[in-house]
């Protein structure tokens, strides 16, 4: 499958180990061999135990909770390959960390995700490989060629082996809120269905009042879709509406990173969702698995095909078809 002149190494930090491992299981190679560890202090202490010289490594870490360390670990794994004369490095980054800190939303904002886009790219990293980005124009924020992958056709997939034609007829993908209108609507159109928008006015940070229901859901089954799940409570009450306002039958629930900070599980197991399906860009935790509400679909073919075609020169655009 791998046949370019120079070697390729896959590497993992601490944040998803077990995705580094399908991705490379998919590549056909075996796990780069590295440790990550901590001194006593709290310092991140990288160790290489093969060489890299000349290779195109590939480091796969989200920068998932704990954010700051999952960061930090990323950052010295990047200078320990550039300073051992890696041939390129690419960060593979499933979820990227500070997204959705991208714009000055009031005065004397910091703008996070470009802060954390110059130390990725200051470390010595040639290329970025991330899925659904929360903002695509993050994109701009990295002077170095950056891969967004998308990760709907995994849905797609996944709802139209669980709906016949006709059924489908009957089922409606719902924006959770203005801002992820497009990314649904995106969704809708690969699905041949309809759309629906949840309007509503946030308060304050991490709480959502639903205003109104824009579109026909009444008596239909509708998907929520959207890119991030942090602590629920604005897909729950969007759910709500959807059932005690618009009049829909079944909720169910998509999103690529699950976040699920605080109650976020809780939450969902309490609500009118009957499903909610991620992405496993972010390790589920103990509690995430044993809901039976909560399903994982695995990105690491889609990963490992993207790293092929970074590694061997070729389009990656077929990806995001």
């Amino acid at each position: 499958m791998l046949k370019h002149r120079n070697e390729i190494k896959v590497f993992s930090g601490n944040a998803h180990k077990q995705l580094t491992e399908d991705i490379c299981h998919n590549l056909g190679i075996r796990l780069g061999d590295a440790s990550v560890d901590h001194f006593a202090d709290g310092e991140v202490a990288v160790s290489l135990y093969e060489t890299v010289r000349g290779a195109d490594v590939f480091i796969v870490q989200p920068t998932c909770n704990p954010v700051n360390d999952h960061l930090m670990e990323l950052l010295i794994m990047i200078d320990a390959c550039s300073r051992a004369s890696a041939g390129r490095i690419t960060a593979v980054l499933p979820y990227f960390g500070y997204a959705r800190q991208d714009r000055k939303a009031k005065a004397r904002d910091p703008i996070s995700a470009k802060l954390v886009a110059n130390l990725i790219t200051k470390a010595g990293a040639d290329r970025i490989l991330t899925m659904d980005l929360h903002a695509p124009q993050i994109q701009g924020f990295f002077d170095i060629p950056v891969d967004n992958l998308v990760g709907a056709p995994l849905f797609v997939e996944y709802i139209q082996s669980k709906y016949t034609a006709a059924e489908l007829d009957d089922l409606v993908a719902v924006s959770p809120d203005v801002g992820s209108v497009a990314r649904t609507r995106s969704f809708a159109h690969r699905l041949g269905i309809g759309l629906a928008i949840v309007d509503k006015r946030r308060p304050r940070a991490n709480e959502s009042e639903v205003m109104n229901i824009i579109g026909d859901v009444k008596g239909k089954d509708v998907v929520l879709f959207d890119d991030i799940i942090d602590t629920a409570g604005s897909l729950c009450a969007a759910a709500k509406a959807l059932v005690e306002v618009g009049g829909a039958r079944h909720i169910y629930a998509c999103a690529s990173h699950g976040v699920l900070s605080g109650a976020a599980t809780e939450r969902i197991s309490k609500s009118h969702i009957r499903e909610v399906t991620l992405l496993n860009t972010i390790p589920p935790q103990d509690e995430q698995l044993a809901c039976d509400k909560v399903k994982y679909l695995s990105v690491a073919p889609i990963f490992a095909e993207a790293i092929d075609r970074v590694y061997e020169e070729v389009p990656v655009s077929t990806l995001f078809k």
